[in-house]
């Protein structure tokens, strides 16, 4: 089970698996109840494998804090998100030691509990889960999905157009007289 397709939703409580791509939008599995459901493009999709969590130094893909959270867990269920402050501070503390606190909230830190919990509970936290995977190609031509819904259109390629058939001017042709008027004012 792969990481790099669990989706948030704005608006929407839990996580999704992006099981494929619709015309008009995608289909998604709930992590926990399997359930699937389609939604539009409309949708504030965020891929979690594009979240990042800020340090001091840099940012922190969220699939590295889930790995430090798993090893300091033994891959078992965390803290619950609706801890103290203090309870939250002192997890994100041994997850991410350098991260920065003035710009990772609280509700950041309740976010990232509440979805490794979700995740565990769900069976994609594994010591497997954690390897990435190579991308998928078909034909060695690397595939893409696109979740964001003002990402430009990419343009078909274009069809190389027949060459014109080359005619050559007969002796008949270039020797034919051309015909002058001239104009009486």
């Amino acid at each position: 089970m792969l990481l790099e397709k669990i989706i948030s939703i704005s608006g929407k409580p839990g996580l999704f698996k992006l099981v494929s791509q619709l015309r008009n939008g995608f289909i998604i599995e709930d992590v926990t109840s399997k359930k699937k459901v389609s939604i539009g493009n409309s949708s504030q999709v965020s891929l979690l494998d594009n979240i990042a969590m800020f340090t001091f130094d840099k940012e922190v893909p969220l699939f590295e804090v889930f790995e430090n959270i798993a090893k300091n867990y033994d891959y078992k269920e965390t803290i619950n998100h609706k801890s103290s402050d203090e309870v939250l501070k002192d997890f994100m503390a041994a997850s991410l030691p350098n991260y920065d606190t003035e710009r990772v909230y609280a509700s950041d830190i309740k976010k990232l509990a509440q979805w490794y919990n979700l995740l565990q509970k769900a069976g994609y936290i594994t010591p497997e889960s954690f390897v990435k995977a190579e991308p998928e190609t078909l034909d060695g031509v690397q595939e893409e999905i696109s979740i964001d819904k003002d990402a430009p259109k990419k343009a078909a390629p274009k069809a190389e157009k027949p060459a014109a058939p080359k005619v050559k001017a007969t002796s008949a042709a270039k020797a034919a007289p051309k015909s002058t008027h001239t104009k009486k004012g």
